[in-house]
């Protein structure tokens, strides 16, 4: 039976001498309550599938066993998202892992936003029309007269360069300009030697400087209906909404994150620095509720993927069919109608640090934001690790983390043992080694984006 508020209440008052605590600890042998500052919660959430682990902590309970009673509510778009937890009418949402960073550092929105859980890894791809797919076929490799994956942008260089001829502009779309799928459709393109455009905020915040990809903001559900009517030849997108272009027929998903970049850091849990400040202790239980829900998801070789589908198809979660959803969240991922692959790490909530907040990642996201102009001046390597700090709190990812290993709920071996950086990755599909201390370094090894001292300026890059 699930508790009530005021049943809660007389529990803390009950127990107020020996269990609760003004602290972020428990008394692991008394499964002491810790003093709640707010239990009455507001989050926010985007119809995608990887908003998964706020459903989960909401229905099997995990939210209520820390005393909070939580409300959520699907959002329009990730910029409601973020005026709603600024402006505080909710507590907390899901969001793009590098909208925190981006509205700390003043693009768009500015405001010091924390988050303390990662909400997995992958769960996006990119997708081209029907049409779009025809002419690139030509130029990708086959084996057994299937597409040899994973697909690099070169094979749409001359689709681009055909519209170009044309006089026609190559529209695509992604979800929001400081946004996980901006920044990896950018990535895939420049690594195809195809130029996604530069930002020169303030004066010009449309991202298509000198782009030969013309990329544009459309909300996550409108994806495939805005590819259908033309008016896009590909965009970038969360599941469910490439899978149901293949569902509908309408376009093919050419690679998938995990394919364009191992363990892709996707979406956090973000909170304001003011709130998370005022309700430290309900902040803890959220992260602790989360880190259950996450570790469920994929328990047991993901045994309750089936029970979360059927959630999730829900329509007061993302609302797609069972079929589309189980496309991406069984383990195996349909590109063209008919041609299903095991990617088995696709949709990843907890194992190989999921749901950790790791520095590394918001290094790379803020080495992205610079690439392409919004952050529109040099920064010293010391600065990037610095903001990351600022944002990321692994700290209390780790706190929650050894209170559920303290409560019998997780398992010590299944976390981080501390907050270092990883070592230097090369799991992207161009090659190119990040080092998470040396992102100038790393920036200097493209051939396409800014690099040093070079800004944009009158529409054209200089030193």
């Amino acid at each position: 039976m699930k508790k009530t508020a005021s049943t809660f209440n007389k529990l803390v008052a009950a127990l107020s001498a020996a269990a609760v605590v003004t602290t972020l600890t428990f008394a692991s042998d008394a499964g002491a309550i810790a003093a709640i500052e707010k239990e009455n919660l507001k989050f926010g959430f985007i119809k995608l599938t990887d908003m998964a682990p706020l459903a989960v902590a909401f229905e099997k309970g995990f939210f209520e066993d820390e005393g909070l009673y939580v409300q959520l509510e699907a959002q329009a778009n990730w910029k409601v998202v973020m005026d709603r937890v600024v402006s505080g009418e909710l507590d907390g949402s899901h969001m793009l892992a590098p909208a925190p960073l981006g509205a700390t550092i003043g693009f768009g929105t500015q405001a010091d936003i924390v988050t303390a859980f990662s909400m997995g890894y992958n769960g996006s791809a990119i997708t081209v029309s029907n049409d779009v797919w025809k002419l690139m076929k030509p130029a990708i490799p086959m084996e057994g007269g299937k597409p040899v994956h994973p697909i690099k942008a070169d094979a749409l260089k001359p689709v681009v360069e055909k519209f170009k001829g044309e006089g026609k502009p190559f529209n695509m779309a992604m979800t929001f300009p400081i946004g996980s799928h901006n920044l990896k459709l950018r990535y895939w393109l420049a690594a195809g030697g195809i130029k996604p455009g530069f930002y020169a905020p303030p004066q010009d915040t449309s991202g298509q400087v000198d782009a030969e990809a013309l990329l544009s903001v459309t909300p996550p559900p409108q994806m495939p209906a805005t590819l259908e009517s033309g008016t896009i030849h590909g965009y970038c997108v969360g599941e469910p909404w490439n899978q149901q272009a293949v569902i509908k027929g309408i376009g093919i998903p050419v690679i998938t994150d995990d394919e364009l970049w191992k363990d892709t850091p996707e979406k956090v849990f973000g909170v304001t620095k003011a709130w998370a400040d005022k309700n430290p202790n309900t902040h803890l239980a959220v992260v602790k509720a989360l880190i259950r829900a996450s570790i469920w998801l994929d328990e047991e070789n993901n045994k309750n993927r089936k029970e979360a589908i059927e959630m999730l198809s829900q329509k007061q979660y993302v609302g797609a069919d069972y079929e589309v959803l189980a496309n991406s969240m069984n383990g195996t991922y349909e590109y063209e109608k008919g041609d299903v692959r095991a990617l088995p790490d696709f949709n990843t909530f907890f194992r190989n640090g999921a749901s950790y907040p790791s520095y590394g990642s918001a290094v790379w996201y803020l080495t992205q934001l610079r690439r392409w102009g919004m952050i529109s001046e040099f920064k010293p390597d010391a600065w990037y690790m610095e903001t990351a700090k600022k944002v990321y709190r692994p700290d209390i990812y780790l706190l929650a983390a050894k209170e559920l290993v303290a409560e019998g709920k997780a398992k010590a071996a299944d976390f981080p043992s501390d907050t270092a950086v990883k070592p230097s990755q090369n799991f992207f599909i161009d090659k190119l080694a990040f080092d998470a201390n040396k992102p100038n370094g790393y920036l200097d090894k493209f051939p396409i984006g800014l690099k040093g001292k070079q800004k944009v300026v009158g529409g054209k890059v200089v030193d």
